[in-house]
């Protein structure tokens, strides 16, 4: 459905609700199903649950790290992450038997339709991650999604994680947009919201935390399916 919301944004002017020109999809949780990293916990003997924790403290670190003005880059803070989970009790080869994951993590199944659909639409669809460009470009490769897309970029490139404005404007620069003709697509609601507030347009997939929290800014649609999210984007206001 479309969410109604006022016209007014905290921090900026919330993007009218007009059919985008461009997509920006979240990679990882979005796009590729990161709960397949728990057979490379298995792997080196620890409980596959941990996958969870590992990616949940990844992302806090890089936000944090962005706050504070000093980021890694984005295998470095997850190498670190790892290590706090497991206790510090993985070897170095270990650590990056668990981390080569990411370069062969499955697709969602709503992914594939989503992007078929912009293409039909001629809308170009972009990744855009906060991971390291060339895992998820080799992770995109081998799901078999790359193809579907004009091009795959990263925050590390600017020294960043989400969810700052400047980010979604890096990316708006990229796909050379104004914000308010861009849309971003997430599973997060939290990279949905901070996209929002920076003035694109926000498509909300909830298959990962159920519904809308009360909490964000409300994107311009939700919906479950990834698929039915980039519908209801195409079915906008030209």
């Amino acid at each position: 459905m479309t969410i109604a919301s006022g016209a007014a944004v905290t921090g900026g002017v919330r993007a009218p609700d007009r059919r985008p020109r461009a997509v920006l999809f979240d990679v990882f949780e979005t796009m590729l199903q990161v709960d397949a990293l728990r057979t490379r916990f298995v792997d080196v003997g620890r409980p596959e649950h941990e996958w969870e924790l590992f990616f949940v403290r990844t992302l806090r670190d890089g936000m944090a790290h962005t706050l504070a003005g000093a980021v890694r880059p984005f295998g470095d803070v997850a190498r670190a992450a790892l290590r706090t989970t497991v206790g510090h009790s993985l070897s170095d080869e270990a650590v990056e038997h668990v981390l080569a994951g990411f370069r062969e993590l499955p697709p969602h199944p709503d992914v594939e339709p989503a992007l078929m659909a912009l293409a039909r639409a001629r809308i170009p669809a972009f990744g855009f991650t906060h991971g390291t460009e060339s895992v998820a470009c080799d992770a995109l490769d081998k799901a078999g999604l790359r193809t579907y897309l004009r091009d795959t970029f990263s925050t590390e490139r600017i020294a960043s994680f989400k969810p700052p404005a400047r980010v979604y404007h890096w990316a708006c620069q990229r796909v050379e947009l104004a914000p308010e003709k861009v849309a971003l697509v997430a599973a997060h609601s939290w990279d949905v919201h901070g996209a929002v507030r920076a003035g694109l347009i926000g498509g909300l997939a909830t298959r990962l935390e159920g519904a809308v929290p009360d909490v964000v800014e409300r994107p311009h649609v939700a919906a479950e399916r990834l698929d039915t999210v980039v519908d209801r984007l195409i079915a906008l206001p030209v």
